[in-house]
């Protein structure tokens, strides 16, 4: 199973992805295994020396936990203080790219990121639609 953010490479230029583990409860796991997770609007923070997946949208069975409570994610010391030091040195972001399974763990591929300009959105749309236009018109050809 693999959840995907499907805005983060549009939204924001990648610099370094990291893998962490997440600390879940049952219902939430039940809730990743059937595919009922959303991760598009969820941010990283790291408060205390811990960093914690906020905003991240778990179906949830009524009278359980919140379906958007933080969940803790699990790093080694060393990284959670490199990462706590780019994000304040540089002004970055933390975001989770995926959440997928490794055996039976379940991960967090969390980036360090940068948000693009409007700009540079626009350009990459203009040139994706310059790619389809280009390869419509190789293949109208033959």
């Amino acid at each position: 199973m693999r959840i995907n953010n499907k805005k983060a490479y549009f939204k924001y230029n990648i610099l370094d992805k990291f893998e962490a583990g997440i600390v879940l409860s049952g219902t939430e796991v039940k809730a990743f295994r059937s595919g009922a997770v959303s991760i598009n609007e969820a941010f990283v923070r790291v408060m205390n020396g811990q960093m914690y997946l906020i905003n991240a949208h778990f179906k949830q069975i009524p009278g359980t936990l919140s379906s958007t409570r933080t969940r803790k994610l699990l790093l080694h010391k060393r990284e959670i203080e490199k990462l706590e030091n780019a994000v304040k040195a540089k002004k970055l972001t933390l975001i989770p790219l995926f959440m997928y399974t490794k055996g039976r763990l379940i991960k967090v591929e969390v980036a360090l990121v940068k948000a693009k300009k409007n700009f540079q959105k626009r350009e990459k749309i203009k040139k994706r639609d310059l790619d389809r236009q280009m390869e419509r018109e190789s293949l109208e050809k033959y």
